[in-house]
């Protein structure tokens, strides 16, 4: 290995000049996008919660067709191809709620007085604005001025911190920001404390009785503070130190209790809980604490920063990867980075930046589409919770890479859509059980953004797809969520009542059926025995019937009962099972090859010969529309077929299509078009896949190992028989470190083929091997 570390973080030289450029920060529950210019600073707040309320409450409900659905069934056994078109209640697409942001926190030098660049000539003093992707915190410096910028993970609040001499800065909670509303109904509020000031903004949004409101906390250390509406102006001050919060509510919230929140965290006197109590009135100067004295203010900083990094460090550095970088390129800033697609300083740095943008936007949910981030109200797809395909490859790491933060966050959003998934089941299907929506805003479980084109409330295998991370993750810790438990035996009822029609083989039939989001090239979008839903139907069984032994057996029958994967005229494996339905295979998403990946239905190892057609219908797989999810998608299932050169391929389409921003976060699209977590959330994902996977019975170590970088270190990944494992590899070999928690007897897969292995509780076992 070189004598060099990985960067832990990314830098720039210049400010950020779009918000998709700004360095990210956030907790899980809120977020913070940092331009980091000195000069005239924009932090953009956002919170998990903030969707903006679209139609009535009744719009949202599942459709109500349980009654129709056997006279559907029969058509499509028929062979009626366009049969599920009109199988809706008539209603038009409706997207979810859509995620956009608070507001931005505005710190801003007036014209010609401080240090910077404004009204002075020649060159502009040295810049640099950086993310330490160990500690979430975001710095700029400039002429002797410094801001920092992180969201806690212990207090849940964002801290800002500038220091410099003669500080003179304008604040203000300033809610311009791109696509906002115009009738929303803004309101500040600004009041003098000894610390500095109070400063706060509501918006009430239109045609709503919800709401949100920020608070912010200015606390300050020398010069003066007065008001300047809407707003403060702080002058010759030595440090100003910042502290938000916004919260979504119906009604009204307690501006000055939530001051008196944020100061107790200042004084170190209040629980790290955002609890407000008691109240004062407002619009008086508070007869509170004292005003800051020198050094106050940066203990402050470093007691608020010291409780966030017990958490946010301590979850980031569990997993590293090392590909022996060049030094000097990994000095280099990111966007000059970004123009050395194959430089393996690059894919560090993009691992790291992955693991910490998904760990920073896992928490009260697991990521968005935008991650927790976004600096437009015009979000695309409503910055929804995409569950057909994105949000599962953006958490596909969350197990391997030591990341349970994630998974709980994902766990805790299904646990609270439970009730809606039944809804659907009984509306929609007329079973017990649940059925999980293709979409959802955080708020709301149901299924009702569908249509004609993508008739999204037919599709049945989401539970289990949703849940197949919860599984891994119980795996890799050797114990049972009995909430995934629970959930597992209700998807699994589910499935006793919805398949009850047969074919003449007595084969149960899964009708209607949906590939998302595809359609056969001769048929209409809802069908018969789509793959993704045969196996999804038998994994959830067999899953369930692993975790509840009374139901078992029946189970399990009910699984053994479902079709066979179809091998096609192409040789490939067939997106529908049945016969007379032909593949489309120019198509974004690869839901038929779900056996692959993330299930171990279909391996090289155990099902050599569903493999080869899985291979193939990989290899006849177009990119449709480029979309940066389809092709990690493609080089996750490449990477569990051992085909390395695929993985690198789908992977470099990617690196070469310029779907990265400045800020390490990606675009849907090439050329930066649509600001995406998809791609910065997923290649982690893609690169542990190809070095490493894992069952509870087997261990394969090097599948897909990438050839343009044969030298690493991959450290601390976690796998599913309970061990933590090191790898290291060169040309000439490798060698893998377990620290297994449990005993187990495994099977060990590597280019020289398959041997036992076992394995002790606490005791370390040392593999070497050669590599190809």
């Amino acid at each position: 290995m070189n004598g060099t570390a990985p960067v832990h973080g990314t830098w720039e030289p210049r400010p950020a000049a779009r918000w998709e450029d700004a360095f990210l920060s956030g907790n899980g529950h809120h977020g913070a996008l940092v331009s980091g210019d000195p000069d005239d600073e924009r932090v953009v707040v956002t919170h998990h919660t903030l969707v903006r309320p679209v139609g009535a409450d009744e719009d949202r409900l599942p459709p109500r067709l349980a009654g129709a659905l056997p006279a559907l069934q029969d058509r499509l056994l028929a062979g009626d191809a366009s049969a599920a078109e009109t199988f809706t209640d008539g209603r038009p697409l409706r997207w979810v709620r859509p995620f956009h942001p608070a507001f931005q926190v505005r710190l801003r030098r007036p014209d010609g007085t401080g240090n910077g660049t404004g009204g002075g000539t020649g060159a502009p003093p040295l810049h640099r604005r950086s993310v330490d992707f160990r500690t979430g915190v975001a710095e700029a410096t400039r002429a002797g001025r410094t801001g920092r910028a992180f969201v806690s993970r212990a207090d849940d609040v964002i801290v800002q911190y500038v220091t410099g001499p003669d500080l003179t800065l304008d604040i203000r909670l300033d809610p311009r920001l791109p696509g906002a509303p115009r009738s929303l109904g803004v309101g500040h509020g600004a009041v003098l404390t000894a610390e500095g000031a109070l400063l706060s903004l509501r918006a009430r949004y239109p045609d709503s009785d919800l709401a949100y409101t920020g608070v912010t906390l200015v606390a300050v250390t020398g010069g003066t503070t007065s008001l300047a509406p809407p707003g403060v102006r702080v002058e010759g001050a030595r440090s100003v130190l910042l502290l938000t919060r916004v919260r979504r509510h119906t009604g009204e919230t307690d501006v000055v209790a939530e001051g008196r929140a944020l100061r107790d965290l200042l004084t170190g006197d209040g629980p790290a809980e955002n609890g407000p109590a008691g109240s004062e009135g407002a619009g008086t100067r508070t007869a509170r604490g004292t005003p800051a004295a020198p050094g106050v203010l940066a203990e402050a900083y470093d007691s608020l920063l010291a409780r966030h990094l017990s958490l946010h460090r301590t979850a980031y550095e569990r997993v590293t990867l090392d590909l022996a970088a060049d030094p000097a390129e990994r000095a280099l800033p990111g966007s000059e980075l970004l123009t050395r697609p194959r430089s393996a300083a690059l894919l560090e740095r993009l691992f790291a930046a992955g693991r910490y943008h998904l760990l920073s936007s896992g928490g009260l949910f697991p990521p968005r589409l935008t991650g927790l981030w976004t600096g437009d109200w015009d979000t695309a797809w409503s910055g929804a919770f995409t569950n057909d395909a994105n949000l599962n490859l953006q958490t596909a790491s969350a197990a391997a890479a030591a990341l349970p933060e994630v998974t709980e966050a994902l766990a805790s959003l299904v646990q609270r859509q439970l009730p809606d998934w039944r809804d659907n089941a009984r509306e929609v299907f007329g079973a017990r059980g649940v059925v999980a929506p293709a979409h959802s805003d955080g708020e709301s479980g149901h299924s009702y953004h569908f249509n004609r084109e993508y008739p999204l409330h037919l599709w049945t295998a989401g539970a289990d797809w949703l849940l197949g991370p919860l599984v891994d993750h119980d795996e890799t810790r050797g114990a049972h969520d009995p909430r995934t438990t629970a959930a597992l035996a209700e998807v699994a009822l589910f499935y006793e009542d919805f398949l009850t029609r047969t074919d003449g083989e007595g084969h149960v039939v899964v009708v209607p059926s949906y590939s998302p989001e595809n359609r056969p090239a001769n048929a209409g979008w809802g069908t018969v025995n789509a793959a993704m839903d045969l196996s999804a139907a038998r994994h959830a069984l067999r899953t369930a019937a692993d975790r509840h032994p009374e139901h078992a057996d029946r189970w399990r029958a009910l699984a053994d009962r479902l079709p066979p994967h179809r091998i096609n005229a192409d040789g490939a494996l067939a997106e529908w099972a049945r016969p007379d339905l032909a593949d489309s295979y120019d198509h974004r998403h690869l839901s038929h090859l779900y056996a692959v990946w993330p299930l171990h239905e279909i391996t090289p190892y155990d099902t050599p010969e569903l493999a080869a057609a899985a291979r193939r219908a990989l290899e006849l797989r177009g990119p449709e529309n480029d979309s940066a999810h389809g092709h990690l998608h493609h080089a996750l299932i490449a990477a569990r077929l051992r085909d390395a050169e695929r993985v690198a391929n789908a992977l470099g389409r990617v690196l070469d299509g310029d779907f990265f921003h400045a800020s390490l976060m990606s675009a849907h699209y090439p050329h930066r078009h649509v600001y995406n977590a998809d791609a910065a959330h997923a290649l982690p994902a893609v690169l542990i896949e190809a070095l490493v996977q894992s069952t509870p019975g087997r261990l394969v170590l090097l599948p897909a190992p990438p050839a343009d970088h044969p030298r690493g270190a991959l450290h601390g990944v976690r796998t599913r028989f309970g061990a933590l494992l090191d790898l290291t590899w060169t040309e000439d070999g490798a060698t893998a470190v377990l620290r297994p928690t449990r005993t187990v007897r495994i099977e060990l897969r590597t280019s020289d083929g398959a041997e036992p292995l076992g394995l002790v509780a606490h005791e370390d076992r040392v593999l070497t091997l050669r590599t190809r």
